[in-house]
């Protein structure tokens, strides 16, 4: 049998052709779009969950198609671009399910690149804090000898070779304690390098600084001087590994990538709405029963799964994350994602909700039951022993608690709820969610590890979820100045700029979000992460991070080019005290870079 499957965009209208060389009765299509679907014409809505939908269409004769135009529910919802249309289809018929050919996905027609000037300097991301050259410079094309072990691991792996040579340019490594944290000086001089570092990791990142300018120098190193630190201690990048199971390969390349931009946070994002991925010994069902989505699985194929996809990641996994993680001077930051995006810890624990709860709020996405209950003790019997052992498996001392996007009126049905506010003089859903916060904050408090969360742990009349949490703030930086101002550290990353799940443009053969902005290479640095007037704070906001979410992603690649080369414009932002590289800047900088991610293997978003 053989299926065809089409879909073009029409203003607000997706216009579907499905059609086979077989006679097909009584199909169901099966698909998702980024929220709850609706049919003007050509089928009939069997379920839906979310953005996921099963239609009953016609018969399909042989040799014939049918025709089917879809628009999304909540007219807030605009189409942007392809990454709209239907994702993961399939038909379930009698003879079983018949996955329908892909539409093209990710991103594709790449713009001819603008031409810019060469930069003018170092072709260095993220630029060091000084640089003093000489004059002239150094042929290393056969390497560099003495040069950091971890480093020629991470070249070795990244196609970025010769880099350690027993014949190369001497390079000689002293560790100093009169230097900042992760300080380094780095001499170049024609019969040799010499690094001078605060620590292993000063010494880690001067040699990453001799790997990038060996390669966007072309093997000449320039001759000079190079004082270098970092702008923050947090540089981060997010990848959300519950709306796609990224495989274990792709997250170690993703933790080499991070090292070559001297980024050092990993946010593991490995729980949402759609799954539970981390292999946890106390709540075996957890992640057994929610790794997978698809047909008869417990949360249907939202977000692209079509008929099975998913997986969950190890302890074995863990291990091999955190050793690559640590060469690298990367530390793991983990999430678990509480009380909202939850339904699939609801759908696979017992008790999690009110069973007298008649409350209709429904989340973003579309879920009628993605907040778990505070009021619930099952709740607490679940989330105290989780904690714990996610927590002990990473040994960055921080757990990631989530708290975004609870929905409008959460738990105002709840009478459960009712009495829990009464008894603890709480008002609003939001003085609920944070006195949850800070119960389960200071519970991890006592265990010695410090929470973390999104901007919303620090709603509520009672201040939210405290403990001395750090707080990321994603809407934009108010909420992050807000939370500075009563005493969090914060971490900036507003979706405006560094959220790049987000299309490149809006132009509708582009691909990805688009709720926040279409996020160009230039609106990656066109921001400050201590804005004017939030001086007296700065000292609070203690670093940026990227984000990542998937849910236009059905294949690890896809991520690529949303990434790169965007991700030079954070990793600058992230360690450049002097943030002086501007748009223009940026643009020649990645014209420099493109041959790097090209020689990784690494697709890059070519219009940029």
């Amino acid at each position: 049998m053989t299926l065809r499957f089409s879909a073009r965009l029409e203003g607000q209208l997706i216009h579907c052709e499905i059609g086979s060389d077989t006679a097909i009765s009584a199909p169901v299509f099966c698909f998702s779009l980024m929220a709850k679907p609706k049919v003007i014409s050509g089928g009939t809505v069997l379920r839906r969950v979310a953005g996921f939908a099963e239609v009953v269409l016609p018969d399909i004769p042989a040799g014939g198609s049918v025709q089917l135009i879809l628009t999304h529910d909540n007219p807030e919802f605009l189409v942007r671009n392809r990454a709209w249309l239907p994702l993961g289809g399939y038909l379930r018929t009698a003879a079983g399910c018949l996955p329908l050919p892909e539409l093209g996905l990710g991103v594709q027609g790449h713009v001819p690149p603008t031409v810019v000037p060469d930069f003018k300097g170092l072709k260095l991301v993220p630029q060091p804090t000084e640089w003093h050259p000489s004059g002239g410079e150094v042929d290393v094309t056969a390497g560099l000898c003495g040069a950091p072990a971890a480093v020629d691991l991470l070249a070795q792996r990244l196609n970025f070779g010769p880099y350690a040579s027993p014949s190369g340019l001497p390079v000689s490594t002293k560790i100093v304690s009169d230097l900042p944290e992760m300080a380094y000086e780095l001499t170049i001089e024609r019969g040799g390098v010499t690094i001078v570092a605060a620590d292993d990791a000063g010494a880690f990142a001067a040699g990453i600084t001799l790997l990038n300018l060996m390669q966007t120098h072309a093997g000449l190193l320039p001759l000079g001087r190079i004082a270098d630190s970092p702008r923050f201690g947090y540089r981060g990048q997010h990848l959300d590994c519950a709306r796609h199971f990224y495989r274990l390969d792709t997250i170690l390349r993703f933790l080499d990538l991070m090292a070559l931009l001297k980024l050092n946070r990993f946010h593991w994002h490995f729980a949402d709405d759609e799954a539970f991925r981390l292999e946890v010994d106390g709540f075996p069902d957890l992640w057994k029963k929610t790794a997978f989505r698809g047909e008869k699985e417990l949360v249907p194929g939202t977000y692209g799964g079509g008929i099975r996809a998913g997986g969950s990641y190890s302890k074995a996994d863990v291990a091999r994350i955190l050793q690559r993680a640590a060469a690298l001077h990367i530390q793991v930051l983990p999430e678990i994602e509480i009380p909202a995006h939850s339904h699939a810890l609801i759908k696979a624990v017992p008790g999690l909700r009110d069973p007298g709860d008649n409350g209709e709020e429904v989340s973003v996405h579309g879920y009628l039951d993605n907040i778990i209950n505070p009021a619930m003790q099952a709740t607490w019997n679940f989330l105290h022993p989780l904690v714990e052992e996610v927590a002990a498996l990473f040994p960055i001392g921080m757990l990631h608690l989530g708290c975004d996007e609870a929905p409008a009126g959460a738990w105002s049905g709840s009478p459960a709820v009712a009495a829990l506010k009464a008894r603890e003089k709480l008002e609003t859903s939001d003085d609920v969610q944070g006195w949850m916060m800070a119960r389960l904050a200071a519970h991890l408090g006592e265990k010695g590890i410090r929470s973390a969360a999104w901007e919303e742990a620090a709603k509520g009349s009672n201040g939210g979820i405290g403990n001395g949490a750090l707080l990321f703030s994603w809407t934009g930086q108010g909420p992050g100045l807000a939370a500075a101002r009563r005493g969090h550290d914060v971490v900036m990353c507003p979706a405006q700029h560094v959220y790049f799940d987000m299309a490149h443009t809006s132009a509708p053969e582009d691909w990805g979000a688009g709720w926040a902005a279409s996020i160009a290479l230039e609106d990656v640095v066109n921001w400050k992460p201590v804005p004017d007037g939030a001086e007296d704070i700065a000292h609070r906001i203690v670093g940026i991070e990227g984000c990542f979410w998937s849910e236009f992603t059905t294949h690890d690649a896809e991520m690529e080019p949303m990434l790169a080369p965007r991700i030079l414009g954070l990793a600058n932002k992230a360690w450049d005290k002097t943030d002086r590289v501007n748009a223009t800047a940026l643009r020649s900088l990645a014209q420099a870079y493109a041959g790097l991610f090209d020689r990784m293997g690494w697709q890059r978003h070519r219009g940029a």
